[in-house]
């Protein structure tokens, strides 16, 4: 039991109006799909319905690759600091509105307020402003005297992050002078469609941004169309290769962030509560909805039972439930079939031997739930230390030698990112140098600025994402 206990604090649903019915973001303006389709997208915490959005076909995709080349001509004909005049509206307007918007995302995605509120909005808002910044400096980033813009952009998106994603494509692209056809998740389209009434809101120009919902068969037709000069993805790996397949021959340049299976390595000099609070956030943040969780604890060996204990006693305070209140820390799982999936790579992990752990919790009785797990006693073999879980589950291995301690944490065909906790300065270095990563945090964990450079390597896909480097994959160099 607590000493103290939390009084319920709920953030205002009122601060936001969700529309029942949303059609498609084309060439300006909101429009039916061609041929009328609509589907629902519901609250993970409660399962109610928010509201009906089109379904995007192949006309659909073809009228809004249309409008964004259209509005390419004079969009990217502008100088950069009239494009950067858009892109800082936009983050004023995001900022503006965050409250409204950080509302919408946990209801429609099922995430924390707390962290939609603290964590994504203000990202989002840093994102257009820094890739404002480089709009008039193109030529300074290093790709040569005089970058060109490639054309239209088509951009897919996945579920965990709805508007940040959308930051991390939309700023870039527009700073280097593209139009964007972007697919939002068909889980958590809201968010993007709000997005669409921010640029109309900030005067951007009709077919620069273009929005058109849908599901997996929307977001082929998008990666498929011959207009589009520009594949950006995020998402499953899965889904990565078979994109790739298709863009394979073509003209299109192409990035992909996909999946991941990081290692959260804790040596014996490491401050244990620091470490724990590092190892907390780096696997249930979001409720492990993070393509670059810390879902393999690698600790030595030496200080593993101590850990242990430390992140059991941690866990039992984490508080669950409605993802409105601000008390909250994990909130609902995005949705049925992801909740199958995680509960499913679980119960192989007890049938292959692993021991389960989770804190005594009351989980709601309506949604999409699943408490925060640990499990000791896995191997390398393990499925769950292999596959992406992508749920509030970590495994945890133990080791004795940094060296040991590398050759586990590669071994996997991931490579997005990994952490390391250490007082030795030296260690660091030495391991960072080592592991196959994008990102290497030391002593923190998801830890993120739009400029520094993130992607991964292996099947946790190619290209980079956010600062200067974020903007190549939409420069023609």
């Amino acid at each position: 039991m607590n000493a103290f206990s939390y009084a319920p604090a709920p953030e205002s649903r009122e601060v936001v109006d969700i529309a029942p019915a949303y059609g498609l973001f084309i060439d300006g303006e909101f429009a039916e799909a061609a041929d009328g389709k609509v589907f629902k997208t519901v609250s993970p915490a409660s399962e109610e319905v928010l509201s009906e959005v089109a379904q995007g076909s192949a006309e659909d995709v073809d009228r809004a690759v249309k409008a964004a080349r259209k509005a390419f001509e004079k969009w990217s004909a502008l100088p950069g600091s009239e494009r950067a005049k858009y892109l800082f509206r936009i983050a004023r307007i995001i900022q503006e509105r965050s409250r409204e918007l950080a509302v919408l995302e946990s209801l429609d995605n099922g995430k924390p307020i707390r962290e939609s509120r603290d964590f994504d909005l203000p990202t989002v808002a840093a994102h257009f402003f820094y890739y404002a910044g480089w709009a008039d400096k193109l030529e300074h980033a290093g790709f040569g005297a005089d970058p060109k813009p490639l054309g239209v952009a088509g951009q897919v998106i996945p579920w965990n992050f709805p508007l940040l994603m959308l930051a991390w494509k939309i700023a870039p692209a527009l700073a280097c002078g593209n139009t964007v056809v972007l697919k939002p998740a068909e889980t958590t389209p809201l968010s993007a469609l709000f997005f669409a009434d921010v640029c109309r809101q900030a005067g951007l120009p009709k077919g620069v941004v273009n929005i058109v919902t849908g599901d997996g068969a929307t977001g082929a037709e998008l990666v498929a169309h011959p207009g589009i000069d520009k594949v950006a993805f995020t998402g499953s790996t899965e889904v990565g290769k078979a994109i790739a397949r298709t863009v394979a021959g073509t003209h299109k340049k192409l990035t992909l962030e996909l999946g991941g299976k990081a290692a959260n390595i804790v040596f014996d000099d490491a401050p244990i509560d620091q470490a724990v609070e590092g190892i907390v956030s780096g696997i249930f943040f979001n409720q492990g909805h993070v393509c670059c969780a810390g879902s393999r604890l690698l600790v030595q060996e030496s200080v593993a039972d101590e850990l242990l204990e430390a992140l059991k006693r941690r866990m039992s305070t984490l508080r669950i439930g409605d993802p409105l209140d601000k008390n909250t820390d994990i909130g609902a799982i995005n949705s049925a079939e992801q909740l199958a999936r995680i509960r499913s790579l679980a119960e192989a992990g007890e049938a292959e031997g692993a021991e389960r752990w989770a804190p005594a919790c009351e989980l709601p009785d309506t949604g999409y739930w699943f408490a925060p797990t640990l499990f000791t006693g896995v191997t390398q073999a393990h499925r769950i230390a292999r596959e992406e879980i992508f749920g509030p589950v970590l495994s945890v291995l133990t080791f004795r030698t940094p060296a040991e301690a590398v050759e586990k944490a590669n071994n996997t065909p991931y490579g997005l990112s990994a952490g390391i906790w250490t007082e030795k300065g030296s260690r660091i270095l030495w391991m960072a140098d080592q592991l196959r990563a994008g990102v290497v945090w030391a002593n923190t964990f998801n830890k993120f600025d739009p400029a520094s450079p993130f992607g991964g390597y292996k099947e946790s896909g190619f290209g980079r994402e956010g600062g200067r480097h974020g903007l190549e994959a939409y420069l023609n160099v």
